[in-house]
């Protein structure tokens, strides 16, 4: 990376048809959130860095090329993404160790966020360089302040498995949470996902579906799990990138005594380890304590 920076380009961003010079940067890893969808969505510190880095690696070069073009920004991107992470990030490390200023993007939002930038975030800890973070557009925050569910208490979750089985366990690992959970989800799996958390979570739990964030058609559908399952259901095709929020469950507190009688009612009507994350979103309790009670309790009655 000997020309990482474009070769006699000037240092520096356009606003409105006037030119602001970027200042050099400091040697240290920066970490540079971009815009989700608008590309009015970043902010000037961002800008100054994106123009004034020594280095300027990203997901896509050509998802890159048009915010900086968009803000005439020369600099040159260089890819970095989970196929070449190892090769590129050593050169990144490098840049480093040299002195330079590297700054990292990912295609849209905060960096390290669902992206293979981590890695390289946590090499540059342990070899001791500067890691400084440059704040700004976050789909996962967008959605939570626009969803109306509660935002005292959140868990991002990122993605939930693609088979109906993991995705069915991860939720019932989350069940019993007091927060808004908080996941990413493609439009092709939006309606089977919401199917399973209402039988996970329970359908009434409160919920919102986020779409296409600060883009022309942002969409924010707000209802009980069961609602917005049934509308899901019933599209055809679902478009654009996808936020869901669960809200958090509500305070149940069952005596000991209930609990048996709880897990016997259920087993009744399903399986073992449904019935346990049934019990566990009842009852506030572990999910995992239910299953092994539940267990017990068949082989005690035979």
């Amino acid at each position: 990376m000997s020309d990482e920076h474009t070769s006699g380009g000037a240092r520096s961003f356009r606003l409105h048809n006037t030119t602001v010079p970027a200042r050099p940067l400091e040697p240290a890893l920066y970490l540079v959130a971009t815009p989700i969808g608008n590309l009015g969505d970043i902010t000037l510190r961002a800008l100054e860095t994106l123009a004034g880095a020594d280095v300027l690696a990203c997901e896509d070069t050509r998802v890159t090329r048009v915010l900086l073009d968009r803000y005439g920004i020369q600099n040159r991107p260089f890819a970095y993404h989970e196929h070449n992470a190892d090769e590129v990030g050593a050169r990144l490390l490098q840049a480093l160790e040299a002195g330079r200023s590297v700054a990292l993007v990912s295609d849209a939002g905060t960096p390290l966020v669902s992206d293979p930038g981590y890695r390289l975030a946590l090499q540059a800890i342990d070899a001791g360089y500067r890691v400084v973070p440059i704040p700004g557009a976050s789909a996962p925050l967008a959605a939570l302040v626009g969803s109306g569910l509660p935002n005292d208490a959140f868990f991002f979750a990122g993605f939930l498995p693609a088979k109906d089985k993991g995705r069915r366990d991860r939720l019932a690992e989350l069940a019993v949470i007091p927060a808004t959970l908080i996941f990413f989800e493609s439009p092709h799996r939006i309606a089977a996902t919401l199917s399973a958390a209402a039988d996970v979570l329970g359908g009434e739990r409160k919920a919102a579906v986020c779409r296409e964030l600060t883009k022309t058609f942002e969409e924010f559908r707000r209802g009980t799990l069961t609602e917005l399952a049934i509308f899901y259901e019933a599209v055809e095709h679902v478009k654009g990138e996808i936020v869901l929020l669960v809200g958090p469950p509500e305070e149940t507190i069952a005596a000991e005594a209930d609990v048996e009688a709880i897990l016997s009612d259920l087993a009744r009507s399903m399986p073992t380890a449904k019935a346990a994350a049934e019990a566990a979103r009842i009852t506030g309790l572990p999910r995992k304590d239910l299953y092994q009670r539940l267990l017990d309790m068949k082989e005690r009655h035979g």
